[in-house]
């Protein structure tokens, strides 16, 4: 049976994710300790003990999220269970970050801050209220992508609505300008869309509005060592396996505006010979997706000492 680790964006975030991780492998909790360290500030005691609404700001969910994709990774290595032992990783936006920790491309350190520069960045690309994001549910990717470009074009010139995320079969997310975004939504429903809805996020991501934060990922990305990874890393913007450090640096740049693939990622993999998807970190919004892509493939998330336990069987 050929494995994939999978490892969630923004969104899985919750208070409390990681802590029994933590108190259950000394390894998980030095995750968080280093994540604390690196960041000079105690990014766990938001995650364990604070308000949801402080850890949803993107600067915080980020690198919160990578460090609980990372306590769980660390929890599976304890028990046995490696990146080796898997064919290989990917990760949906920010988790592709977590992906490559896994694999041993980053630092956990310089996932961190290269995460909390990303996260303000992107943030601060487009002034709040700009920019929106929605969900198209239920048209597939080439049809969303025709409604965003129909969106975009039946406005005031210069406005942006692009399809940002490809999550599944029946799930297209796009990103733009929010009248434009409006107006998708309500193109789509004239298109056969079952539902469409816009996203409570604060910022489009994922499109041509993000060239600010892609400038500054491409700045901060210049001065970190990015290692060849142990495994194969599915990058979001290409949906297929890269394992050179220097075109892994040029994907994490181009992915701040670029589609996320998540669809076509999973089918690669799937084309490749996975039958199992591991999704490592909190939720399991990634398993969902994967089972609405590939239905014949077997799914487990991993967030929980529970979950690992699960796994030995």
């Amino acid at each position: 049976m050929s494995r994939a680790l999978v490892f969630p964006g923004q969104g899985a975030q919750a208070i409390g994710m990681g802590k029994a991780l933590a108190e259950a492998w000394p390894a998980a909790q030095a995750v968080f300790d280093e994540v604390d360290a690196a960041l000079g500030e105690k990014l766990s005691a938001l995650i364990w003990e604070g308000d949801i609404a402080e850890l949803t700001l993107t600067a915080n969910a980020q690198p919160a999220l990578m460090a609980c994709s990372m306590a769980a990774m660390r929890a599976l290595e304890a028990e046995g269970f490696g990146v080796d032992q898997a064919a290989f990783v990917a990760g949906h936006s920010l988790g592709e970050y977590s992906a490559l920790c896994a694999a041993g491309s980053l630092s956990v350190s310089d996932a961190a801050k290269l995460l909390r520069i990303r996260g303000r960045a992107m943030q601060e690309a487009v002034p709040v209220g700009v920019g929106a994001m929605a969900a198209l549910l239920g048209l597939d990717f080439a049809t969303a992508a025709e409604v965003a470009g129909e969106a975009a074009a039946s406005g005031p010139g210069g406005e942006v609505c692009q399809a940002a995320n490809d999550n599944d079969p029946a799930q297209v997310v796009v990103s733009g300008h929010k009248a434009a975004v409006e107006r998708a939504v309500e193109i789509a429903k004239a298109r056969g869309a079952k539902r469409a809805l816009m996203l409570p996020v604060s910022a489009p991501f994922h499109c041509a509005l993000m060239q600010p934060a892609a400038d500054k990922m491409a700045e901060a990305l210049a001065g970190v060592e990015i290692k060849a990874p142990a495994v194969p890393v599915v990058a979001n913007v290409v949906a297929h396996g890269v394992s050179d450090p220097e075109e892994i640096r040029r994907l994490l740049v181009a992915q701040v505006t670029g589609s996320v693939r998540w669809r076509e990622s999973v089918e690669w993999m799937v084309g490749q010979g996975v039958t199992e998807f591991w999704e490592v970190g909190a939720g399991k919004a990634l398993s969902g997706m994967v089972k609405r892509i590939a239905k014949e493939t077997v799914q487990k998330a991993v967030g929980t000492p529970a979950d690992v336990a699960a796994l030995k069987g």
